[in-house]
């Protein structure tokens, strides 16, 4: 292996947003994530919704919904000429 080229490994803590606590060792000394294997529905065997509404709701609501609306067409040249 090379020499100076691999990252240096610190203790490290991993906090979820749950309160479990987590030590391991990383390259970065804190770490704060969103859900992991206590609160996880696949681990803990809850059907849990996380997020009630889903993605296409959410755009829809962002941006004033999701159907396409089509471009007018351009007027063709033989039409502008007569």
């Amino acid at each position: 292996m090379k020499a100076d080229i691999h990252p240096e490994y610190k203790e490290s803590t991993v906090q979820c947003t749950c309160g479990q606590v987590i030590q391991t060792r990383s390259t970065v000394p804190d770490l704060h994530i969103g859900i992991c294997s206590a609160c996880h529905p696949f681990f803990t065997g809850e059907q849990r919704f996380v997020d009630t509404a889903g993605r296409v709701d959410k755009f829809a609501n962002r941006y004033g919904g999701t159907s396409a609306k089509r471009r007018a067409k351009k007027p063709k040249l033989s039409d502008l000429n007569a």
